[in-house]
């Protein structure tokens, strides 16, 4: 754990007693009363996250929004300032870099927000083809991301007198007792929440005021256990499970987050063809029948047919079931609604082939 990086409250969430964990390189709070109790909080009331090792770059420079206009995959026109959107860094084979939200500062300003192990990579790129009066610099520990998720999260924000009016995938930059913070109306659990992005090295200030604040309306603080069980139960994409370089946005059903009439952006025209002759798998939805638990890499089979394999599985603990992210071959034909098994470790569990996302998104 020495050899990890460590977010701007690693100390105070040793003395706030969570268990750390190994995730992009960083140290991480996995949990700290429990995932279950963690995830059902955010559900049910309020779940504050420390997501701070997720990365954060800058593109500064006279047209700069036009520039990562034409290397990301979504229309940055689509928005304006004041706004985020989600969007997809991919090569030019139509792989996947990262995906990462945008921050719409300015025409000349724009502000995002990659994972954590692909900010480097991200940043590179960016350089690699930016004009002479453009600068990309990454700025990791320039902030730290604090996630406020679920029904009271509002309330949290109000006691502040933190903004929570703004449209979803909206933003304020606001000031907490001197401390300057953007928040954004965006989230990773399907809830109705923000993400606060404070100076790193202030991040405490907020921090501390936000954890008593959750703490009076029965909140939780969550680690990445809740995280993931939560992002799961939504059906959204992990890059390293959904996403990657050998796997598409049309695969993982992320063909939204793409201009399609844009002139350029990396990866258009290895992706149009792929949307023109369909792509050879896509992203579905599996919920176990039976007992049983599901994680990545499960072979899953259509009879003695293998016809897939799952890219993220858990214990949805809001549907008390087993459930699954799986990539099934187009060509298959397999249909909503249909019996399947995936093979885990040699015992068969039968599931269901589910439209996600598992549960019903709050976000809007």
């Amino acid at each position: 754990m020495s050899e990890l990086l460590k977010g701007p409250l690693d100390d105070r969430h040793r003395e706030l007693g969570a268990n750390f964990a190994e995730f992009g390189g960083w140290s991480m709070p996995v949990a700290y009363a429990g995932t279950v109790s963690e995830h059902t909080a955010t559900r049910n009331a309020v779940g504050l996250f420390d997501v701070s090792h997720l990365g954060k770059a800058l593109v500064r420079g006279p047209g700069a929004a036009a520039y990562v206009n034409s290397t990301l995959t979504n229309d940055l026109s689509r928005i304006a300032p004041g706004k985020a959107q989600y969007t997809l860094c991919c090569t030019e084979s139509g792989g996947v870099i990262d995906d990462l939200i945008a921050y719409y500062v300015s025409d000349d300003e724009i502000f995002l927000v990659p994972n954590a192990a692909n900010t480097a990579a991200v940043v590179a790129a960016l350089q690699k083809h930016a004009p002479a009066d453009i600068t990309v610099t990454d700025e990791h520990r320039s902030y730290a991301v604090l996630a406020v998720q679920g029904p009271r999260s509002t309330d949290v924000l109000g006691a502040l007198g933190l903004p929570t009016d703004m449209d979803y995938m909206g933003y304020v930059d606001a000031e907490f007792d001197g401390v300057p913070v953007r928040v954004c109306r965006t989230g990773y659990t399907g809830e109705h929440g923000y993400e606060l992005l404070p100076p790193w090295d202030r991040a405490r200030t907020v921090f501390d005021a936000l954890v008593t604040q959750v703490r009076a309306v029965d909140g939780e603080l969550a680690g990445l256990g809740a995280r993931d069980t939560l992002r799961t139960e939504m059906g959204y994409p992990l890059h390293g499970h959904e996403l990657s370089v050998e796997l598409s946005p049309l695969q993982a059903r992320c063909g939204w987050a793409i201009g399609w009439k844009k002139d350029a952006f990396w990866g258009r025209d290895a992706l149009l063809a792929e949307k023109e002759a369909g792509p050879a798998r896509v992203l579905r939805g599996l919920k176990a029948v039976g007992r049983g638990v599901l994680r990545a890499d499960l072979t899953v089979l259509d009879g003695d047919r293998p016809v897939g394999v799952t890219t993220s599985g858990t214990f949805s603990p809001t549907l008390k079931v087993g459930i699954a992210l799986a990539l099934i071959d187009t060509a298959a034909d397999v249909a909503d609604g249909q019996r399947v098994t995936v093979d885990v470790r040699g015992r068969p569990i039968e599931c269901e082939v589910v439209k996600t996302p598992f549960v019903a998104a709050k976000t809007r």
